[in-house]
């Protein structure tokens, strides 16, 4: 309804007072500067502390709240309510509508709260000239309201803290057996929706029993805490370890891939505790035998796991101690045969039982020799000779690989510049690169010095890497290959097809020969697949200016279909095995590749 904002002034009828001074709820009228045009008893009492109705007409809240703090200067706390209060008047102008607050502030020194409903009134053209307000007193709603907030977030805390003592041991603030239950189960639902694999370890500490009878159970809870935490330490973040009760733990390894994975997470833990444990002037040596499970070949379900898992750790008790079983026997096998050639090839890296083999690279279409290939094979004293197959992928895996290229390189090198100082035309040396080695900040340092130290022409070396090794991180494989490239010698993709590289890469690295994997050769020429996956390389080479070369030909119907369709350079069998020193020297000598 429209006014007129001097007859609001002018006509506060006695009505209009009959109707609201009795009333306990707050009333007023302002104009749009704040000054009061109607204020009743209860905010002039509660609020205001004005002397009567008409004092705050034309007057606005600053001035009650100065008043008040100078009559009340030796009391801080003393305020009236509106000079704490939100800058509501505005805001319900600005919104041009009817609204709802919660103002708080001190009056006569204790917190009040109000719950105010505020709007705005027009003149005859529309025009806002004021707001209309009333408050009530909610101080001891919202008393009442914040005590029940604050008793249900102690619930909420206690709540939260129950649950959290149901799922964890109290002793070393592990998820206990029933959370372990839940996480396991969980993981072999992600396992299942990504065909991914999931182990289970079961750890059992050894000879446990007889530190809690010497000792007493406050040292060996002290025991099973270190022991938790040095485990702790060593795992994946995405793994769980758990105490099941006892001296029984348990740890849950996520996304496996292969019997590597386990085995070094396996044995990182068993390192950790060879270290003695000091606890109360007491040096402890804990051992701990090991059970492993694996889903989904020893169990589809969490209880199954945990159940075979067990089984596998008591056999692991029984072989012994200390030490690990997988529930498979074979897994077993591998686990062991991997931990063996492991510190056999760390042996051999140290008393020098690698050899170099040579396979000749020949030009099929002039029937002579370009190159060789430096291949490397150990020598071992026992086993007799290790093919790569075996021992380079776990020479990767353990970082070996890097002083593993380059004792290959340092004798490859050697004896090709023995072959050309003695006119034996050997052409070109292709050497195996991994990509650890070109990820080593003296990578680029140790190739110049070892090409200058054996005095070998830049030009008459090649370095092969694999397609999926570059495509791992191919802008970092471009800086460093193209710092080779700029030494002059050439670079070579070996095992192309096999893996995903992109032809928007494949233009920017500078390579300079791609070598057709076996396995598209085998085949050839009968497999429709394999001859044109053969055919589009060859063709791709020839788009690209690249040089292009087939290994693993074996047969004459290989060679004739290679050189047929574009491709003059062969390596494999059909030539020549991989040659010992002895015998690559005399095919360099015969020269006959006929």
């Amino acid at each position: 309804m429209p006014f007129k904002l001097s007859d609001l002034k002018e006509h506060n009828s006695e009505l209009l007072k009959l109707l609201t001074q009795q009333l306990p709820d707050m009333l007023w009228v302002k104009d749009l500067n704040g000054k009061y045009l109607y204020a009743n008893k209860a905010i002039c009492d509660g609020l205001l502390m004005a002397k009567d109705t008409d004092e705050p007409i034309g007057k606005g809240d600053v001035f009650f709240a100065l008043r008040e703090r100078e009559s009340h200067s030796d009391k801080p706390n003393w305020h009236t309510f509106g000079e704490l209060c939100f800058n509501s008047d505005q805001v319900v102008i600005e919104n041009g509508e009817a609204m709802k607050f919660e103002e708080y502030g001190n009056v006569k020194g204790e917190l009040l709260y109000l719950e105010v409903y505020k709007a705005p009134f027009y003149d005859v053209d529309g025009k806002t000239i004021g707001t209309v307000g009333a408050g009530r007193d909610i101080t001891n709603l919202k008393k009442i309201q914040l005590d029940l907030e604050k008793n249900l977030k102690i619930l909420d805390e206690q709540r939260e803290q129950l649950e959290y003592q149901a799922n964890h041991d109290s002793l070393t603030d592990l998820p206990n057996r029933v959370l372990f239950m839940d996480r396991l189960q969980q993981s072999i639902n992600l396992a299942q929706r990504y065909d991914n694999k999931v182990a289970v370890l079961f750890i059992d500490l050894d000879h446990f029993k007889e530190i809690n009878d010497s000792l007493g159970h406050g040292v060996g809870d002290k025991v099973l805490i270190e022991v938790s935490r040095r485990i702790k330490n060593q795992m994946r973040k995405s793994d769980t370890l758990s105490r099941l009760g006892g001296d029984e733990f348990c740890i849950i390894l996520n996304d496996i891939i292969d019997i590597e994975d386990m085995s070094d997470i396996i044995s990182g833990g068993m390192e950790i505790l060879k270290k003695p444990i000091e606890i109360d002037g007491h040096t402890l040596y804990i051992g701990m035998s090991i059970g492993v499970s694996v889903y989904p070949s020893d169990g589809n379900s969490a209880s199954t796991l945990l159940k075979n898992a067990d089984a596998a750790m008591y056999k692991a008790k029984g072989d012994g101690r200390n030490t690990y079983c997988f529930y498979d026997e074979a897994m077993t096998e591998r686990a062991f045969e991997r931990v063996f050639l492991e510190t056999a090839l760390r042996k051999a890296l140290e008393e020098d039982e690698l050899v170099v083999y040579f396979q000749p690279q020949i030009d099929a279409k002039e029937n002579k020799l370009v190159g060789m290939e430096a291949l490397v094979r150990w020598e071992h004293p026992t086993m007799g000779f290790i093919y790569p197959d075996k021992f380079i992928p776990l020479a990767e895996i353990t970082g070996m690989i890097v002083e593993l290229d380059r004792i290959v390189m340092k004798k490859a090198l050697t004896q090709f510049k023995k072959w050309d100082k003695a006119g034996l035309n050997p052409g070109k040396l292709a050497l195996n690169l991994a990509i650890k080695q070109i990820e080593e900040d003296d990578f680029i340092e140790f190739v110049e010095n070892i090409l200058d130290c054996e005095e070998c022409s830049y030009k008459n070396i090649e370095f092969e890497l694999t397609e999926n090794q570059i495509m791992n991180n191919p802008e970092a494989s471009i800086e460093t290959l193209q710092k080779l490239s700029d030494l002059g010698i050439s670079i070579a993709i070996d095992d192309f097809g096999t893996g995903y590289s992109s032809l928007a890469y494949l233009k920017r690295l500078p390579i300079n020969k791609l070598k057709i994997d076996r396995s598209f050769i085998k085949d050839l020429p009968q497999d429709a697949d394999d001859t044109a996956i053969t055919k589009t390389i060859i063709s791709l080479c020839s788009s690209l200016n690249l040089k292009v070369i087939a290994e693993g030909v074996e047969t004459e119907e290989q060679k004739n279909f290679i050189l047929k369709n574009g491709c003059q350079f062969i390596q494999g069998y059909y030539y020549s095995r991989p040659l010992s020193i002895e015998d690559m020297t005399k095919f360099l000598t015969n020269k006959d590749t006929n």
